[in-house]
């Protein structure tokens, strides 16, 4: 096993700038289906696995849940986030950090709660080589987070122990996850997650977006 720091990314929030996407293509589907929410309850809720993720929503609506109407929810928010997908777009300085780690020869994954049916084109956007690239997503396990499963895989597809990992995401999702994979977090703004937030859900550092993590690689662990 190797011993050096990896980081494990988020993708949503994180590296791609899609949070919002996420949310109208959510709200497209739950009206699809006679559900109305606001907005705000949607965006609380974005970084969950889809499946955990419905079953909130339609608890606070009172609805009975239906298995077949959660995978229609599901498949609709997929069609519907697709279809903004091409306007997604790599965070400042998503791609420079991940070439900064990649050239300083620090391991890195990315972990993300969505199926590669949502994730393929933006990590494309990324320059991520799935041929090099450890990606987990969350057809590759059996809970996304805030179960810690697809960082204990990232971290395991990298040959690194998680408790030398730091986990990236701008989720309180993502923050529980880490410290229930017993792994430091970094929490990142370009969510729309506050800083109190973060830190309360267990993130050690925050920073605004790739952009200013990487103007501070050195204060986390991220040496040549």
């Amino acid at each position: 096993m190797r011993t050096e720091t990896a980081f494990l990314f988020d993708l949503d929030g994180t590296l791609v700038d899609s949070v919002y996407q996420h949310v109208l293509a959510w709200r497209e589907a739950l009206e699809s289906e006679g559900i109305v929410l606001s907005v705000w309850r949607i965006h609380r809720k974005i970084g969950m696995s889809g499946g955990l993720f419905t079953n909130m929503l339609l608890r606070e609506t009172g609805l009975d849940l239906d298995p077949a109407r959660v995978e229609r929810l599901r498949q609709a928010h997929a069609s519907y986030y697709n279809q903004r997908s091409m306007a997604v777009h790599p965070l400042p300085g998503a791609r420079e950090l991940l070439h900064f780690l990649s050239d300083a020869g620090i391991p890195w994954a990315i972990a993300t709660s969505g199926r590669m049916e949502t994730a393929g084109p933006v990590l494309e956007s990324l320059g991520v080589d799935l041929a090099h690239v450890p990606v987990v997503t969350r057809d590759q396990v059996k809970y996304a987070k805030p179960d810690p499963d697809l960082f204990l895989a990232a971290a395991d597809r990298l040959g690194v122990p998680i408790e030398m990992s730091t986990v990236v995401g701008d989720a309180v999702w993502d923050m529980l996850a880490a410290r229930r994979a017993r792994s430091l977090g970094i929490g990142l703004l370009s969510g729309g997650y506050g800083l109190e937030e973060l830190e309360r859900a267990g993130a050690y550092r925050v920073f605004e977006d790739p952009l200013d993590l990487l103007s501070h690689i050195d204060e986390v662990g991220g040496r040549r």
